[in-house]
């Protein structure tokens, strides 16, 4: 398998030590089946979000659909806390609260630069607010390439949102999508499928959202722990790059995806525009209502179409029988005064603590025109492994 789990050393000033606080939930998923072994995960029982796994978003732009809320930082929009069963979760909370022009205020969070896999089985499991209407809930991955390449080339796969307006005819809450989008432009390709579940998803319930994703396909699996015989509610086929042909799924989805987890407030996919018409945040929930995300997995078959870029190594795997090892045969990284070099090296970049690549190199990379602060250096070994250091200016 291309690019093992490497042991990331700690920055001091970004990691304090924290108590794991075990979930009541069982935070097993769907397991170790069909050959997939876990490699990565997130049980979000820390006090406080990892930095080395997850970037908090503030940006008020609407992600390109006309969406009506500002993501923030702040201390109650995206957190890790507890649900009132004493799950510790990723809490993203969505408000009627008006800030920079926006009616709204909610939270984002990224694993981009910092976390991405080709090929395996992601899931999470998320309990959902009420939609209904005009919220918008998602668990969704872009390629890590978005930096250099931008939407929609980088790619996009949308493993479930929730909120669509097809759903406004009392199936707010089992109607849902999976999607794909890709291109060269826009308008971008793309093939969205929508799927009425046979019974509420939003029960106040932890459910368990599978992507499973290979050379050949992407599947989509709801509650596959419980059912692991159920048919996968999304299925694309991606088999073979078409270098001639800009519109062929299959250019864009065989490299590394980064995790996004938002909760959204109006725009395109509801179809509401006017702050008025959200619904969903009402008097009776306080103007407010939160996604729990209890846990996230990625599993790999260990095949050579596979590989993973993490920059930490994820929590405890050692009860399904994995260690996290390092890489003893590797060249490491050199800091000079001006520069980071690594020999045998095909690329490198460097990537600041938002999540943002602020330089390139073939085997070094320019260090010196760097503002202060601390900095992740990748290097890419032409044999597919990667390894990291980190640096502080």
């Amino acid at each position: 398998m291309k690019n093992k789990i490497f042991k990331a050393t700690a920055i001091a000033a970004m990691l304090a030590a924290s108590t794991a606080v075990w979930a009541v939930e069982p935070q097993v998923g769907s397991g170790e089946t069909n050959g997939y072994k876990l490699v990565w995960q997130d049980l979000f029982d820390d006090e406080e979000l990892n930095p080395l796994r997850w970037h908090v978003e503030k940006n008020g732009g609407g992600g390109g659909n006309n969406e009506l809320q500002y993501y923030v930082d702040d201390s109650d929009n995206a957190i890790i806390g507890k649900d009132e069963k004493g799950n510790s979760c990723l809490i993203l909370t969505a408000k009627r609260e008006a800030r920079w022009g926006k009616a709204f205020t909610s939270g984002r969070v990224n694993s981009k630069n910092m976390i991405a896999v080709k090929h395996g089985k992601v899931e999470a499991a998320i309990r959902l607010p009420k939609t209904a209407n005009g919220l918008w809930p998602a668990f969704w991955m872009m390629g890590n390439d978005y930096d250099r390449v931008k939407w929609p080339k980088c790619g996009e796969i949308d493993i479930m949102e929730f909120g669509h307006s097809a759903g406004f005819n009392g199936r707010q809450e089992s109607y849902f999508n999976g999607a794909c989008h890709w291109g060269t432009s826009m308008p971008q390709p793309n093939y969205a499928k929508a799927h009425n579940h046979e019974y509420s998803l939003q029960d106040g319930e932890f459910h368990l959202y599978t992507l499973i994703w290979d050379e050949k396909t992407i599947e989509m699996y709801c509650d596959l722990d419980k059912y692991p015989t159920k048919a996968p509610y999304y299925k694309m086929g991606i088999e073979g790059e078409r270098p001639g042909e800009a519109n062929w799924c299959g250019n864009y989805f065989h490299k590394e995806f980064f995790i996004l987890f938002n909760l959204a407030v109006g725009g395109n996919f509801p179809g509401i525009y006017d702050a008025n018409r959200i619904t969903a945040l009402n008097d009776e929930n306080g103007q407010k209502a939160s996604m729990y995300i209890n846990y996230v997995k990625i599993y790999q078959k260990g095949t050579p179409d596979e590989s993973q870029y993490f920059v930490d190594p994820g929590d405890d795997l050692s009860a399904a029988g994995i260690e996290d090892v390092s890489v003893e045969d590797a060249p490491s990284i050199s800091f000079g005064p001006s520069a980071a070099s690594c020999s045998g090296a095909k690329a490198m970049e460097v990537i600041d603590l938002c999540g943002r690549c602020v330089g390139r190199g073939a085997d070094s990379v320019a260090l010196g025109a760097l503002p202060a602060g601390a900095y992740i250096v990748r290097a890419l070994l032409s044999d597919g492994r990667s390894i990291t250091a980190k640096i502080a200016i």
